[in-house]
């Protein structure tokens, strides 16, 4: 079961949250976007109010959930942006589902693998996960994702996606820190993808480098890269992040 929140008519859109984060992330773009869109916020499996069950999931696993959810809910013909990991869920939907979406975006994501540097970060994080539990996580995940500059202006924003996090399941968090380290390379997938195609990257993002997210702008018809932003750009810049879905929105629409 999918827990969703649904604003608005007209154009369906889809808000993918990331990794231990809730379709309440979405609130202020659901809000805004909702008088031109029909806008929906899912919560994946395992995080704010919808269950998971099994104790390993893939991203394959998760667009198929997705499919079936969209298909139950009289979905056609979406647009899909994801947050980080939303984005990685996007992409396998993408892969899943092809002509059947108006367009994607990427909101600090990316289409290539984890690494094996990253892989080796992941695994540290099951194991601390595993021994201390999902709070203690939470405490120390969340302030890092925005850059050091806006921490102290957005420290109640912070405060209150530690406390979204925390209702996540362990569950959930141990299965999507491996789906996210197993994933495979999308990359084709971004490339050869039909529809629109947004990209807002972090030039200070410490999940998603600069770099990474800059070989994937040949492919996109819209990119954007925030200055002094890190991971959290829909908190470090609402109005200019805002204003950048609003313009790929538009043109997606002609």
């Amino acid at each position: 079961m999918i827990s969703f929140s649904q604003k608005g008519t007209g154009q369906q859109l889809i808000l993918i949250h990331g990794f231990c984060e809730s379709k309440e992330l979405w609130k202020t773009f659901s809000d805004h976007l909702s008088t031109s869109y029909q806008v929906f916020c899912p919560d994946l499996p395992g995080f704010g109010e919808s269950p998971i069950n099994q104790t390993q999931i893939s991203l394959e696993e998760t667009a198929v959930v997705l499919h079936d959810w969209l298909e139950e809910n009289h979905i056609h013909n979406p647009i899909i942006i994801g947050h980080s990991l939303g984005g990685y869920v996007t992409l396998a939907l993408a892969e899943l589902m092809g002509h059947d979406l108006k367009a994607i975006g990427l909101f600090h994501s990316t289409a290539f693998a984890d690494d094996e540097e990253k892989k080796k970060i992941r695994n540290k994080t099951i194991v601390f996960v595993k021994k201390h539990g999902v709070d203690k996580f939470m405490d120390s995940f969340v302030p890092p994702l925005f850059s050091e500059q806006h921490r102290t202006e957005q420290s109640d924003k912070i405060d209150e996606l530690i406390a979204l996090g925390k209702r996540s399941s362990k569950k959930g968090v141990l299965a999507f820190i491996a789906a996210m380290r197993d994933r495979k390379d999308r990359f084709e997938v971004w490339k050869t993808f039909h529809g629109p195609k947004l990209m807002i990257a972090g030039e200070l993002d410490p999940a998603v480098k600069i770099e990474a997210s800059r070989m994937h702008k040949p492919f996109a018809t819209h990119y954007h890269e925030l200055k002094g932003v890190g991971h959290m750009g829909m908190f470090e810049e609402t109005e200019k992040t805002l204003e950048m879905v609003k313009d790929f929105l538009k043109v997606v629409d002609e």
